[in-house]
């Protein structure tokens, strides 16, 4: 960490050349690493002289692997399809996100790189992190953990749910900083205030896995807690995180990212909306033109932070149907599979809204209504294949629209 104690390292403040330099000189060997050790790139990029891509137009010229392929290619080559760069026992973590998709995990401290979003937002050597990701099944708790710990905070690993627990667990151990999404954090102030727990110790939070709307940062701040939120997923880690000066969100120092046509793979222009696609300087995950699926822009200019890496405008949407519901992503294939299990079921369709600054999800299910309590087994299979509590509403078959959405994705924020 730097010695002026306001930046992380010195590689946040570097020349963008240097920076550029740094990064498209790694490439070579990374790309050398992928063909050497992961079956799937060893194919995808047989025909690639890796010693020959050390700039990011070249790089551009690659292959894209897209992140709504992984469902598929695991299941034919599990647990990692082919694109791990260490055996599955060589890990140190093997995670399943919804969908399934597997994601592996290491040991090394911050693996996932989110300390670096974690120290803009003002987290120190002994704080004490309340930390309310998930640790069951999916990677995030463990991915803020490491983050937090390589900081040098004890976290209390709160995971989800169990509110009162949890408060409980903030009154007593009296931690000054929270991790999680933002819509927890205000269910948490809200009982706290209701129920007289004392919840003032925490004054800053460190959020991600869902949108941030400004109405409900500003609450949040007003009730005293500073927020700032990063961008990651579970597969690339840490892609972009906020500063002080919350204007767009600043790109970590340890990827590459590039802003491509939904479909194309080709560059779009400064400013233009695209899809994120991460290149990993990583041996044990080393994925190449990685297509998250996720929609932003790239901003003009360095933040007023004085950090002087490439900024984007921050998560803007989805490139296909696959979208988060509390924090937790929901695929096309899934509501597939809900509706297999329940013959009934002609048609659904998950439409994801907010009411009250939270995440709601209702699967309207095309059937005869006259079957006797089956909402509330097609919820159940929801909850189990999903991941996410929801509503389900039984709709007279023809209804919906034949459109071919699965996930109507109706959110809108300030």
């Amino acid at each position: 960490m730097s010695e002026t104690n306001r930046y992380f390292d010195d590689l946040e403040t570097r020349d963008a050349e240097a920076r550029e330099a740094d990064l498209t000189g790694r490439l070579p060997d990374q790309l050398a690493a992928a063909k050497a050790s992961a079956p799937y790139f060893a194919e995808l990029l047989a025909d690639v002289e890796p010693a020959e891509v050390a700039s990011r137009d070249l790089l551009a010229m690659l292959p894209i692997t897209r992140k709504s392929d992984l469902i598929e290619r695991q299941a034919a080559d599990p647990p990692l399809g082919g694109l791990g760069g260490v055996a599955p026992n060589e890990l140190a973590y093997l995670f399943q996100s919804p969908g399934p998709i597997y994601d592996p995990g290491g040991d090394a401290p911050d693996f996932w790189r989110f300390a670096r979003a974690f120290w803009a937002g003002g987290f120190r050597p002994g704080d004490i992190v309340h930390n309310t990701f998930s640790y069951h099944l999916t990677p995030a708790g463990k991915m803020m953990e490491s983050a937090a710990r390589a900081i040098g905070c004890p976290v209390f690993p709160g995971g989800v749910g169990n509110t009162e627990l949890q408060l409980a667990a903030i009154s007593h151990i009296r931690p000054t900083s929270y991790v999680g999404t933002p819509s927890f954090l205000k269910i948490l102030l809200d009982r706290a205030e209701e129920s007289g727990t004392d919840a003032s110790s925490i004054v800053r939070a460190g959020v991600g896995g869902e949108a941030l709307p400004p109405g409900l940062r500003q609450e949040l701040n007003e009730r005293g807690v500073f927020v700032l939120q990063s961008y990651g997923t579970a597969d690339c880690g840490l892609i972009a995180y906020e500063s002080e000066a919350m204007e767009g969100m600043i790109l970590d120092e340890r990827i590459i990212v590039e802003i491509v046509g939904p479909g194309s793979g080709g560059p779009v222009a400064e400013g233009e909306i695209g899809e994120v696609v991460v290149t990993l300087l990583n041996p044990v995950y080393p994925l190449v033109r990685f297509a998250t699926g996720d929609l932003s822009a790239t901003m003009t200019g360095t933040s007023p932070c004085g950090r002087t890496n490439t900024r984007i405008k921050g998560w803007m949407g989805r490139a296909d149907q696959t979208t988060k519901v509390k924090g937790m992503f929901v695929h096309p294939s899934q509501i597939d599979r809900v509706v297999a299990r329940h013959p009934e079921v002609v048609k659904a369709r998950l439409v994801v809204g907010r009411e009250d600054g939270r995440d709601i999800a209702t699967l309207n299910c095309e059937a005869e209504s006259g079957a006797e309590g089956l909402a509330s087994a097609i919820a159940e299979t929801l909850q189990s294949v999903c991941k996410v509590r929801g509503r389900v509403e039984i709709v007279a078959p023809g209804s919906l629209a034949d459109d071919g959405k699965a996930i109507d994705d109706i959110r809108a924020y300030e």
